[in-house]
């Protein structure tokens, strides 16, 4: 199996400076980060750790999803799926406290428990949801 790699280039201070994140193995882009950002609302036109990992847990829940509607006899038509991944507080450091699941699907060949019970093994069963078991991971799946 394939290994990917992202780097960080960071100058300064945890409070005044600021990097750069590169998705070295696909070479789609360099992006901006910076810890004030990160803590803010409003991101600013830079990224986070939270919103690549809320990157990789979208598309690793809908990879998982497709092949677990497969296994249930059903095919997807479209899945639009999103992951809310919160930074908050525990025992005075930032700490990744939660992820929010939520996917919309139209699906043929399932019904709406049907389509529950796939979406539950691939919470379960996503690569990503099992490097991220120490989080609370909640999810709210849907037909359309």
């Amino acid at each position: 199996m394939p290994t990917r790699t992202a780097r960080t280039a960071w100058n300064g201070t945890l409070q005044d400076g600021s990097g750069q994140v590169e998705l070295s193995s696909s070479k789609v882009g360099t992006y901006e980060v910076s810890f004030p950002k990160r803590t803010a609302e409003d991101a600013d036109g830079t990224t986070s750790p939270e919103e690549l990992i809320a990157a990789a847990h979208s598309a690793c829940f809908a990879m998982a999803l497709s092949s677990e509607i497969g296994k249930a006899g059903g095919t997807p038509q479209a899945l639009e799926v999103s992951a809310d991944v919160t930074l908050g507080q525990k025992d005075g450091a930032p700490t990744i406290t939660k992820i929010a699941l939520t996917v919309r699907g139209e699906v043929e060949g399932l019904d709406a428990d049907g389509f529950q019970q796939a979406a539950q093994a691939a919470k379960v069963g996503c690569p990503v949801s099992k490097a991220l078991a120490a989080v609370d991971i909640t999810l709210d799946a849907a037909l359309d």
